[in-house]
């Protein structure tokens, strides 16, 4: 029987983890790597819980406060604190990577020396 997430957010205690193997629950099919578990799965259990009420509340600060019961400046408070926890993912916006992004990619082999010279080419003005 597989484990409940929660609990091994409670083992962990915020340390960070990645996970080696996944296995498809219907399948028998495993893939074995070096996973880095969403940003929303590394928040707190209780941050996991406040952000799936908020979506439930349809982003409605006032539905929070009564489901809560507490005030409007407590939970824009807990939104702003999940919020810098959360990478923002900007969509179709094509922002050239920083030198420094670049060569930590390089580094952690997740590019090429062929793709990196090509992205760092990529911020030379023309």
């Amino acid at each position: 029987m597989a484990q409940d997430w929660q609990a091994l957010t409670n083992i962990t205690r915020g340390a960070s983890i990645l996970v080696e193997r996944v296995r498809l629950a219907d399948r028998d099919v495993s893939i074995e790597g070096s996973f880095e578990p969403p940003a929303l799965a590394r928040l707190a259990a209780e941050d996991q819980v406040f952000v799936a009420a908020f979506v439930r509340c349809h982003g409605s600060i006032k539905q929070m406060e009564k489901y809560f019961g507490v005030s409007y400046p407590t939970i824009k408070n807990r939104l702003n604190r999940i919020g810098e926890a959360l990478s923002f993912v900007e969509i179709g916006r094509d922002e050239v990577p920083s030198a420094s992004d670049v060569l930590k990619r390089l580094e952690d082999g997740t590019i090429t020396a062929a793709q990196a010279l090509e992205e760092l080419n990529a911020r030379r003005p023309t």
